[in-house]
């Protein structure tokens, strides 16, 4: 059990840490932890860089987590697909130098381990001296690969409170927690429901100091570049 959860965290965390805001605000000349909140994710890439800009952050960063949480599951496609109808019976392994790498037993306790370390290494990236983003679009992404359904579930909540509110931050943090509660009761797999209240909480965590400006009545509402360039911190 411990080495496809060792592969499967290294490989999320080194996935998760690829700073894609920080890759294409300087493609456009901006060192992105120098503009609007400082955050890489793809809101304020959005912010400070325009629409274009802000959905291929967000893209990217999905499939960070869609990889980090799906390859062991296509693994295990791949492996029952070669089976005989003579092995049906018999479980599938994938091994190198006689090493199992992963087995059926494994496939989601990594597929949890690779999207939990893919958020980890989003928010606390080794390639930009552990600062990163909130962790969003990565977590979302996974999660259409580990629970499509429960997934548009949260994203239905997101969209209906983000044009409800304009607030980016607070449509996250409904998000977040609409997640885990979708997945409960879905009956998803054990560990993917904790991964998601786990997640839900990290996301909620990082959005303290948005949580304090919404309280307070100074939180920022989405609006368009156009209107205000270089705005302050919203949530990705």
């Amino acid at each position: 059990m411990l080495i496809p959860l060792v592969i499967a965290a290294v490989v999320g965390y080194l996935l998760g840490a690829i700073p894609f805001g920080w890759i294409v605000a300087r493609a456009h000349g901006i060192n992105i932890f120098e503009h609007g909140s400082k955050s890489p994710g793809a809101t304020n890439v959005k912010r400070v860089l325009g629409k274009k800009a802000g959905n291929t952050v967000f893209t990217l960063d999905a499939i960070k987590g869609a990889l980090a949480a799906g390859w062991p599951l296509l693994i295990q496609r791949v492996g029952e697909a070669r089976m005989t109808e003579n092995q049906q019976s018999v479980s599938w392994t994938y091994k190198f130098l006689d090493v199992k790498l992963l087995t059926p037993e494994t496939v989601i306790p990594a597929a949890v381990a690779g999207l939990l370390f893919a958020v980890l290494g989003h928010s606390f990236s080794c390639f930009t001296r552990f600062k990163g983003g909130k962790g969003v679009a990565t977590s979302a992404g996974g999660f259409v690969v580990l629970m499509p359904v429960a997934t548009l579930i949260a994203l239905a909540v997101w969209l209906a409170t983000f044009y409800g509110s304009r607030y980016v931050s607070l449509a996250s943090i409904f998000a977040a927690i609409a997640m885990p509660v979708a997945a409960f009761f879905l009956k998803q797999h054990t560990l993917v429901v904790i991964l998601a209240a786990v997640i839900g909480a990290f996301v909620i965590i990082l959005h303290r100091a948005n949580i304090k400006r919404l309280l307070n009545g100074t939180e920022n509402r989405f609006v368009k570049k156009s209107a205000t360039a270089d705005s302050s911190v919203q949530s990705s």
